[in-house]
């Protein structure tokens, strides 16, 4: 009887944000705004970065991999959230379709959580040891971190959850917009100790120690620019951390809010905070590198006609 119940839901239902039409209508065009922001600035970073050979450096190919996994954690989300937003059906999905997102948003948000902490120590190397960083960060190391970045990646969050998927009973609405983990795994029936375990380790792996990693890296930097004797060497030091500094800020302080803690803890506000990491930081990370960027900005302005 019990593994029968377990095999009954097929389908969930996402509450998304609002129940209201006037509301969701509000929400829709927001939200379809932000999408094109995010999918424009991102390609226009990437292509920016892709057409300019000054920019073939460490730091913009990272920046790539960050304005890429920005796009596709975007295009996880929000197509869908819009299409559950004028749907008169609501916000269905299928079991499958479920296990889907929820897998590709942890692995896509725990890349870059680590890539984030790899920018931090190429700006590191770039700043306390200036004459050897071209030795240090070869185009082979780069190239051999990204891989092991988003292989580890998918290995730790994807594969424990395609091999034990959870089981679930009656219940079929997720109170979320879409299938973040925390919120789906309350609908989890049996024991979940594991995935609780995988989240809480996870997390400590993913956030805490990259966190702890990169203000250990940024407290070397602000020490070894503040022996600068120029002041504008001190500014264009203190000008390249800056974008990165703001997006560390913003993505782990989110993510931090909600994965540090139990399960059972997860509430409703977890799907507003889940704005902020999943559709607001997207959107606004080329933005913060454009704007802070002397070199992008320089490379975008030629492209403008005058």
């Amino acid at each position: 009887m019990e593994n029968s119940n377990q095999t009954q839901v097929t389908e969930f239902i996402l509450d998304g944000l609002s129940r209201d039409r006037r509301t969701q209508l509000f929400l829709f065009v927001l939200f379809l705004l932000m999408y094109v922001i995010t999918v424009f600035g991102n390609t226009a970073l990437i292509g920016t970065v892709i057409a300019s050979p000054k920019m073939h450096t460490p730091m913009y190919y990272f920046l790539c991999h960050l304005s890429f996994l920005d796009l596709f954690y975007s295009l996880s989300i929000i197509p869908k959230m819009l299409l559950d937003m004028v749907s008169v059906e609501g916000g269905r999905i299928s079991l499958i379709g479920c296990m889907i997102q929820m897998c590709t948003c942890l692995f896509l948000g725990q890349t870059e959580c680590i890539l984030l902490a790899v920018m931090a120590y190429d700006r590191y190397i770039a700043i306390c040891f200036p004459l050897r960083y071209t030795v240090i960060m070869s185009w082979k190391l780069c190239k051999n971190i990204t891989v092991i970045v988003w292989l580890g990646s998918f290995l730790q969050t994807s594969l424990p959850i395609i091999s034990q998927p959870p089981n679930f009973c009656h219940e079929k609405h997720i109170n979320h917009f879409v299938c973040e983990i925390l919120a789906v795994l309350k609908l989890a029936c049996g024991n979940i100790h594991l995935f609780e375990k995988m989240i809480f380790f996870g997390s400590l792996f993913t956030l805490l120690v990259p966190f702890v990693f990169i203000s250990g890296t940024y407290i070397c930097i602000i020490l070894s620019v503040l022996k600068i004797q120029s002041v504008d060497g001190r500014n264009k030091a203190f000008s390249t951390c800056a974008s990165h500094l703001t997006v560390v800020c913003m993505f782990y302080g989110t993510s931090m809010t909600m994965y540090l803690g139990p399960i059972k803890n997860a509430s409703e506000k977890h799907k507003y905070v889940t704005i902020i990491y999943g559709t607001i930081t997207p959107m606004l990370n080329p933005l913060i590198y454009s704007l802070r960027n002397n070199e992008v900005k320089k490379y975008l302005k030629k492209l403008l006609p005058e």
